[in-house]
């Protein structure tokens, strides 16, 4: 007589749950899956609304594109020098590091009062910032202002399967932040990148991708077959 196999559901389920992580008592949250203290931190008061322009500020190594109306040899893309000052011999007495974006304009446009009367002048910094980690195309990206946290990942072509989207770094001013941008909504995917900012998609752990993946993988293709002898 040939015997029917069966294998009950509860049993994949047993299975899948020895690979997890043990927690604690329902209800409670295990230590290890409590958030750090940077990510408290992120979570609690460290995404409050987007940098206003008084942070907006110009640092060596960024780009500043200076567009003078009717006037193609005043305008270009140029850089800061470590001097603080544009690397171009027209504008290189003009300080233009460490101050608002506001007053680089104004500063500007005083500067150029002396060629023109009323000089047009439209001031676009470009911002020095790095994208790495588990990104497709990690690298130093020159991005505008307006470019957010999220867009800067983007521009990098992405996360990579391997990618962690919830455990973000964010190096800014000698802090790091501990990011979740996981959803399209989160205040620090929206808020706008600073010069300097040094971003980071981590990777996730050996036990992930070399266990627990494979396992569900495995697991898959037996219920796969279960279903084929029980049809």
């Amino acid at each position: 007589m040939t015997r029917k196999l069966i294998v009950p559901g509860a049993c994949l389920t047993l299975l899948i749950a020895g690979c997890l992580p043990v927690t604690s008592e329902p209800g409670r949250v295990s230590p290890s899956s409590q958030p750090s203290i940077l990510e408290r931190t992120v979570q609690l008061g460290g995404a409050s609304s987007p940098a206003s322009d008084t942070a907006l500020v110009l640092k060596p190594g960024d780009v500043v594109r200076i567009t003078v109306w009717r006037n193609p040899e005043l305008s270009g893309d140029f850089p800061v020098g470590v001097d603080g000052a544009l690397r171009q011999p027209l504008y290189q007495e003009i300080p233009v590091a460490g101050i608002p974006i506001s007053e680089v304009e104004r500063r500007l446009k005083t500067f150029l009062a002396q060629y023109q009367s009323t000089p047009e002048v439209v001031v676009e910094p470009l911002f020095h910032v790095i994208v790495g980690g588990e990104v497709r195309q990690p690298k130093v990206y020159e991005f505008p202002r307006e470019t957010s946290i999220a867009m800067a990942i983007a521009q990098a072509g992405g996360a990579l399967p391997d990618g962690r989207m919830d455990k973000v770094q964010l190096w800014r001013n000698g802090t790091e932040y501990v990011l979740d941008l996981t959803h399209a909504d989160a205040a620090w995917a929206n808020s706008r990148i600073l010069s300097g900012d040094q971003i980071t998609v981590t990777q996730r752990s050996e036990f992930f991708r070399q266990v627990f993946v494979p396992v569900v993988g495995v697991l898959g293709a037996a219920a796969s077959i279960i279903t084929l002898i029980r049809h």
